[in-house]
């Protein structure tokens, strides 16, 4: 189904949330930008996440979630389900070298930083090949690390090589824009959650920064997958750690959607995601319309 898009249609939720003022500035008629999906709480564009972001208020996110590339595709192997695959992902995943890399992640950390809030927060995931770039930009771009999370992957992918270790984990940064300003951390809802999925994580003890959540089950993947797809527990960890209600939280790099099904999940925040590749979004989407189908004020924008 395809309908024009009109901002006005948006409803408002919560009079002091300005994620419907944020969408209209976006799709103001000087830019034309229209969304691939939206709905009440949700958005999704099909565009490079350096053209939306430009088009985004400044200081109007309260967190951000960022699974960039990791540039790993190489032409190597690995292991899957058993089998001998290509860890070549996409064009979006290939390496144009140390330098060229460097500017690619510090193009979006920059814009990042200029639509975040000043308490607000940003994560970064990744592995060896990105996250220590990511990390040193972070630093020189003014953000203050906050932690550095160890996701420990029990049912990672053997090594086929026999030549070095097995990769079983990624590291997550967690980082806010201004030192000074007072971010949002749920001590309380990390010491005593329910993380069934975590066989680390001690009852009624601090949340400490190694956490066991095993890859997307099969569930997670009904629609189809993303090659570098996260767990929605992962992600809802780290949206109950570090938002409140009402939060607008954006993801330069929606993938497959997961941090938008973890808001949904939760409740009571918004979501912005940007996705390049075109099939990701009807990946998404279709993710969106099963979460929604059951709710009144739905509507699912394409523009194919």
């Amino acid at each position: 189904m395809s309908i024009m898009y009109n901002p006005t249609n948006l409803r408002l939720v919560n009079t002091e949330n300005n994620f419907n003022e944020i969408i209209s500035i976006i799709s103001k008629p000087i830019s034309q930008i229209k969304p691939y999906y939206y709905s009440d709480n949700a958005i999704i564009y099909n565009k490079d996440c350096l053209e939306i972001l430009s088009n985004i208020p400044e200081n109007s996110i309260d967190m951000i979630f960022a699974d960039p590339p990791y540039m790993l595709s190489n032409n190597g192997f690995t292991c899957q389900n058993g089998k001998m695959v290509t860890v070549n992902k996409g064009k979006w995943d290939k390496s144009n070298g140390f330098e060229e890399d460097g500017i690619f992640h510090n193009s979006w950390i920059v814009a990042c930083r200029r639509v975040l809030k000043s308490e607000g927060t940003i994560w970064i995931t990744g592995t060896y090949h990105s996250i220590y770039q990511c990390g040193y930009l972070l630093q020189k771009n003014n953000f203050h690390i906050l932690n550095d999370i160890i996701w420990y992957k029990p049912n990672a992918s053997p090594n086929l090589s026999c030549r070095f270790f097995t990769a079983s984990h990624e590291t997550l940064l967690w980082a806010k824009k201004d030192k000074k300003a007072k971010h949002t951390f749920n001590y309380e809802a990390m010491k005593n959650g329910y993380f069934p999925e975590d066989k680390i994580k001690k009852e009624s003890l601090q949340m400490r920064s190694v956490w066991s959540i095993p890859s997307p089950p099969k569930n997670e993947k009904e629609f189809g997958k993303h090659p570098t797809q996260k767990p929605i527990s992962l992600l809802k960890r780290i949206i109950l750690a570090s938002t409140k209600p009402n939060d607008i939280i954006l993801d330069p790099f929606n993938g497959s959607g997961t941090t938008g099904i973890a808001c949904l999940d939760i409740g009571e925040r918004y979501y912005i995601g940007i996705e390049i590749e075109k099939e990701y979004c009807k990946l998404s989407a279709e993710k969106y319309k099963n979460a929604h189908k059951n709710l009144e004020g739905y509507l699912f924008v394409s523009n194919k």
